[in-house]
């Protein structure tokens, strides 16, 4: 696990637990609930970004007698826990809003709107720099990390817009707030449903890496001895790719020379892909 990741989660950690507070004191004291629906996806935040940091120093553990691929898969596995705290955040939100909705209150004080207005600034802040981080590490869960920060963003969005219309609409608009936090509540598991696919495609090997099969084959080739590539699978563990490749030769070659030609791949393509941990060859004669 690089430096880079942990310090990523740690301020991203550090950054839900600040905006969670000041979510929680101005939806209270500003009797917005759309505000405190927000509070509560923050929270739920929190928990989630303290399970990443856990899962990415578990996933960073080296392969051992057990685990002969090593650890990575703790970070789909991380993810999916990931998911359950938007779901659930989702669930509680819903709720309290449709009960708030049938339940005539007070319009949210017009301060939380400038409250509002920073938080979607921050957040947004927060989503492409995680994403950045998650991309140039190669992490599911820093991209489900950053996924929140966007959903984060966005059900605050729909607070400002709620607040805004209950504010400037008058008596009979006080429920646009709870509508606003209704709809980010839907918005949420919508979120983590996009969150959960590419983790259960990385826990059942799919295979949609063509653009890297692509690479691996043309730089295959170029190696001395290799006549061509058959059967090429990648799975994803972590942040890292383990390739098995059947990899043609010619069939009058001898054993050793075979193998030879076996290691002169496998180096070759370790040395250009980074993010390849292991390379599997299997030697195909040629069919002349």
């Amino acid at each position: 696990m690089s430096e880079s990741t942990v310090k990523t989660t740690f301020l991203s950690l550090l950054s839900n637990i600040i905006l969670a507070s000041i979510k929680w004191i101005a939806g209270i004291f500003g009797n917005s609930y759309a505000l405190i629906a927000d509070a509560i996806e923050s929270t739920s935040d929190i928990f989630a970004s303290f399970m990443v940091l856990l899962g990415l120093k578990y996933s960073a553990r080296p392969p051992d007698k057990n685990h002969p691929y090593g650890h990575g898969r703790a970070e789909p596995l991380i993810t999916f826990l990931v998911v359950v705290f938007l779901l659930t955040s989702a669930f509680i939100i819903a709720k309290q809003s449709l009960h708030n909705i049938q339940v005539p209150h007070e319009a949210p004080k017009s301060f939380t709107l400038w409250v509002l207005a920073g938080i979607i600034l921050w957040k947004e802040v927060c989503y492409r720099w995680v994403l950045r981080k998650s991309k140039e590490t190669n992490s599911s869960t820093l991209q489900a990390e950053a996924w929140h920060h966007r959903a984060d963003a966005i059900s605050s969005v729909a607070a400002f817009i709620g607040i805004s219309v209950a504010l400037f609409m008058g008596e009979g608009y006080e429920a646009a707030d709870d509508w606003a936090a209704l709809f980010a509540s839907g918005f949420i598991g919508y979120n983590a449903f996009l969150i959960f696919r590419p983790a259960l495609g990385e826990i059942m090997d799919e295979q949609n890496y063509d653009e890297l099969k692509k690479e691996i084959r043309e730089a295959a080739v170029r190696v001395e001895g290799v006549e061509g590539t058959e059967k090429l699978f990648i799975r994803k563990i972590g942040t890292k790719y383990f390739v098995d490749l059947h990899a043609i030769v010619k069939g009058h070659l001898s054993v050793r020379e075979g193998h030879a030609i076996s290691h002169r791949l496998k180096d070759s393509l370790l040395d250009n892909f980074p993010l390849i941990e292991n390379v599997l060859i299997h030697i195909e004669p040629d069919k002349i």
